[in-house]
């Protein structure tokens, strides 16, 4: 079951990430990344790394994805400002490069596992949280006082300009 979902998932992300690169909207472009990001969170969570996963959804798919859609619809070109792509002989190269990119992955994934292996990560997320809470609680609480601070310094610059 757990290699049917790795290949799903993996296949989804694949096809994200296509569709990423070849959509001429940007905002369908920032959705396409949005599942992509869903897809790595999912391998994390193969992986037994729960706090990757986590972090992968509340930081990128959500904080950063909302930051680069409010940037897309600021800086939007309007219709009149798009002329003739000039990337069009970039995409038409993608198509073979793409080929022989899963071409080498399924040479690397169908050759056999690699000698060794990693060995498996202590703990996981109830690790890193009693660590942040035990050991490393003073510089987690000065990273908490100094992203406060930036965030109040932002809201004041930002209500003299407006």
């Amino acid at each position: 079951m757990e290699q049917v979902t790795f290949f799903v998932t993996a296949l989804i992300a694949v096809a994200s990430a296509i569709g990423l690169v070849v959509r001429r909207n940007p905002l369908h472009g920032a959705l396409f990344l949005v599942v992509n990001l869903f897809c790595v969170a999912v391998l994390y969570l193969l992986l037994r790394a729960e706090f990757l996963a986590a972090a992968q959804v509340i930081i990128y798919a959500g904080a950063i994805m909302v930051l680069f859609l409010f940037a897309i619809m600021i800086l939007i070109p309007g219709r009149a400002e798009t002329g003739r792509d000039p990337f069009r002989r970039q995409r038409l190269a993608a198509l073979p490069l793409g080929a022989a990119f899963l071409l080498l992955v399924g040479v690397l994934m169908w050759g056999g596992p690699p000698p060794g292996g990693a060995p498996p990560p202590p703990g996981g997320a109830a690790a890193v949280g009693r660590l942040l809470f035990t050991d490393y609680l003073l510089p987690f609480e000065i990273t908490a006082v100094l992203l406060l601070a930036a965030l109040v310094g932002a809201l004041v610059l930002a209500r003299r300009r407006a």
